[in-house]
């Protein structure tokens, strides 16, 4: 069994994450990679686990919040 990067739970069904960077983590569960892998929103704080949005290397979870933050070029993908 591996132990969590996250919480610390030893589980058997653990799986691996590698980064871009070559860093690899240990996780029992997605909710636990989210928490440590996902980037925040800069204007609301929520996680961002899908396309987001980046400017500058800055990341919203959408327009509106983009928008709240002063950066009016990008817009949410339809």
């Amino acid at each position: 069994m591996a132990k969590c990067d996250q919480c610390g739970n030893d589980y058997d069904k653990s799986f691996d994450v590698t980064v871009s960077d070559g860093q690899t983590y240990t996780f029992d569960s997605f909710e636990c990679a989210i928490q440590t892998l996902a980037p925040l929103c800069e204007h609301c704080g929520v996680r961002i686990i899908g396309h987001g949005l980046e400017k500058s290397g800055r990341m919203f979870c959408c327009n509106h919040c983009a928008e709240g933050e002063g950066v009016k070029e990008l817009r949410d993908r339809s």
